[in-house]
């Protein structure tokens, strides 16, 4: 008899374990959260409304951030130009490499980020609440959590989720540098 608490505890444990393999990826935070959240602090902290930067990778594509209290607005683009936003990012004009990335980018480049709390992509946010978007030439993807309503299968939506959210913690990455660096250089 007194291994059947034992064995109790084995079921107990095995079920919690496939309860917690069967909750969906999306639960978790983003790996953008902590960029999204650090950046929305500096640049509240230094009353700045926007910051840019080049991005490391790839040396004509810049990136652009717009911070209104609880929201970030991120784009990122080639640009036809680069010297002129290099020497605006230098004059720290970073207002001005938003909206030029934002209207003058090179087209098929732009990816337009939309984070409605400055917390990192979302995919599946609580009730009543914003969600978050990406915008690419492929088109805009919302992360609502309504996979279905956008004709995709969960799968896709998750893919989606993922690959969106390696591309912002890129660009959080060349945002965060920028905004660190001492003001001598």
């Amino acid at each position: 008899m007194t291994n059947v608490p034992s064995i109790h505890r084995i079921v107990i444990a095995t079920a919690a374990a496939v309860a917690l393999l069967t909750v969906p990826a999306y639960s978790q935070d983003a790996q953008s959260t902590t960029g999204a959240k650090e950046l929305a602090q500096l640049m509240e902290k230094g009353q700045m409304d926007s910051v840019a930067a080049p991005l490391p990778d790839s040396p004509d594509t810049f990136v652009a951030a717009m911070f209104i209290p609880g929201e970030l607005m991120v784009v990122s683009a080639k640009y036809s130009a680069p010297s002129l936003l290099r020497e605006k990012i230098m004059k720290k004009e970073y207002r001005e490499v938003y909206v030029d990335l934002n209207s003058a980018a090179t087209p098929k480049t732009r990816i337009f980020i939309e984070d409605l709390n400055a917390d990192g992509l979302v995919a599946k946010p609580d009730d009543n609440v914003g969600f978050d978007t990406f915008e690419t030439t492929d088109g805009r993807m919302s992360f609502d959590g309504e996979w279905k309503k956008q004709k995709l299968s969960e799968d896709d939506y998750r893919k989606k989720f993922s690959h969106a959210d390696e591309q912002y913690v890129k660009m959080l990455r060349a945002l965060l540098s920028q905004i660190k660096k001492p003001a001598t250089e």
